[in-house]
């Protein structure tokens, strides 16, 4: 995997609001779905119909911080510089504007007891730090990966489906649709496995855990999310990784992230930074550091209920106020497989993120 040498770097540092005029005046509707109520996306601006149309853009979603963590909100596009390959190229599309996300939230099953707990306790906050707009679609994973019912707009069946998500029982043993053993799974037989859906089954206490498989199974539920929406991963784990339980590589999984313009937010349980196998000092070690880098997500580690709370709140809030610029490439080889990105601003004591590059050959296939 080619990395990209940012001029500014962004740390894990905690992201810390804008003020809340600039949101209040540009905030989707914090009205809750109605059930049964059919959703609609709000009317296009006239820089997303321009990204939907035309096919051979190259959209970036930027996230400028200064160096306190808080998002700067008030620059201009001729303080943007952008580069392909080194190539500098024209802006055709600039935009401060929010856009509606499509998230999936990615929970790790196979957490310790206490981690678990503490994920279990904050999962509704989730619901909170959504806007009318804004869809999203539950997952689990350990050596395995469960999808749960679909994208949804509707918070109180996105609600219903978070409280059946339960991390704290005990270790199930089978494969994904098998048998389970113990008495009883969300009030189900585990002896009949077929009358429930793969979002409730628990496989929690499984051997290890196949984090890359998973990462690329949530890629490919967001890959028939249009181009006006922000394509978000929420992955929620302490970072284990069985390689070799895992069908796809890490350099795979990037390579279908960098294509379809994903951003990991990664949240790492308490544990996490714990454990020696990813140590936050080590940036090239944690899948949860490296997958956030390089997609231009953001890392964020709790150390209490609340702070989970509080992160489900701030990785929303960035992902939809970022800016998105796109362009027509120019000047580089179109027939490359991989391309470079890099995003400058004027501005100084800023830092800049966005995705590090992005792929035009093919790309992996096939269920993990």
């Amino acid at each position: 995997m080619k990395s990209l040498r940012k001029t500014a770097i962004c740390t894990c540092a905690l992201l810390v609001s804008v003020p809340a005029l600039f949101f209040a005046a540009q905030a989707p509707s914090p009205v809750r779905q109605q059930p049964g109520a059919a959703a609609q996306d709000p009317p296009l601006s006239d820089a997303q119909a321009k990204i939907i149309v035309n096919s051979n853009l190259v959209v970036l979603p930027v996230t400028v911080k200064d160096r306190s963590g808080t998002l700067v909100p008030d620059l201009r596009k001729d303080e943007f510089r952008v580069f392909e390959d080194n190539v500098e190229q024209n802006i055709d599309v600039f935009t401060s504007e929010a856009f509606p996300l499509s998230l999936v939230i990615l929970i790790d099953n196979d957490l310790k007891d206490k981690d678990a707990a503490q994920v279990q306790a904050s999962l509704e906050a989730i619901i909170a730090s959504m806007s009318a707009e804004d869809e999203a679609f539950v997952c689990r994973f350990d050596q395995y990966f469960y999808k749960g019912k679909g994208f949804t707009r509707d918070q109180d069946k996105l609600s219903t489906e978070l409280k059946r998500t339960h991390l704290d029982d005990e270790p199930s043993v089978g494969t994904p649709g098998g048998p389970f053993n113990g008495p009883s799974i969300n009030d189900h037989s585990a002896t009949d496995a077929s009358s429930i859906d793969r979002s409730t089954q628990i496989l929690k206490g499984q051997p290890t855990k196949a984090l890359d498989d998973a990462v690329f199974a949530a890629a490919q539920l967001l890959h028939d999310r249009p181009r006006s929406r922000r394509k978000v991963i929420v992955l929620i784990s302490d970072g284990v990784n069985g390689k070799k339980f895992n069908k796809f590589k890490y350099d795979d999984v990037m390579k279908v992230l960098l294509r379809e313009n994903i951003a990991v937010y990664s949240v790492a349980v308490q544990s996490a930074y714990l454990d020696r196998r990813i140590s936050p000092l080590d940036r090239t070690v944690s899948p949860l550091i490296r997958y956030a880098d390089h997609s231009g997500g953001e890392v964020y580690h709790a150390t209490k209920e609340q702070s989970f709370e509080e992160f489900y709140g701030r990785l929303t809030e960035e992902a939809r106020y970022q800016y998105t610029i796109a362009y027509i490439p120019r000047g580089t080889d179109h027939a490359a497989d991989y391309h470079t990105l890099e995003v400058r601003v004027k501005r100084e004591g800023l830092n800049v993120k966005t995705r590090e590059g992005y792929y035009t050959g093919s790309l992996p296939s096939g269920n993990p």
